[in-house]
């Protein structure tokens, strides 16, 4: 399975900005995480990193055509990205929306997510280890053996290998 991770705005300064919040790991550190993780599993991935949305939006789209699966942190897009939800939306490529921190524990303007409701989950607070619990996610769903949405909405009744 072929993979897009994408890292959203102010990514880039992991391990700088607010290691109380988002941890003391860099980006770099993070992607041979990711891909360590992915490489475990049998997956494929590419990571991007952008601050700007209109390039967030361009990569989504372009993962079509090669990509079975999307892991993206949109940063503060998640509450504010009409765009890049709808651009999730119309790819078809199942997604997971990932975050560092627990957005629902901190400032009240973080409790709206925009981006969620276009993917088939969401892993939020885990630090670093949510990219990778993301991953397993979409190993599990089974993305280049099916449809992954499909399967979201009884996927809580399937039994636990």
């Amino acid at each position: 399975m072929n993979v897009l991770v994408l890292h959203g705005p102010n990514l880039n300064l992991l391990g700088v900005r607010e290691p109380e919040v988002y941890g003391t790991l860099t980006l770099d550190e993070v992607n041979r995480m990711i891909e360590e993780r992915a490489g475990a599993l049998g997956l494929t991935v590419r990571t991007a990193q952008s601050n700007g949305e209109g390039a967030l939006i361009d990569l989504v789209q372009g993962a079509r055509g090669w990509a079975d699966a999307i892991v993206i942190n949109p940063g503060g897009y998640s509450h504010t990205s009409v765009a890049l939800r709808d651009a999730i939306a119309a790819t078809g490529i199942p997604a997971v929306e990932v975050h560092l921190s627990n957005p629902s524990a901190r400032e009240e303007f973080r409790h709206v997510d925009l981006v969620a409701g276009a993917c088939v989950g969401v892993v939020a607070g885990f630090g670093a280890r949510s990219y990778l619990m993301a991953l397993e996610a979409l190993d599990w769903l089974g993305a280049s053996r099916g449809s992954p949405a499909s399967r979201g909405s009884d996927s809580a009744v399937d039994p636990l290998p």
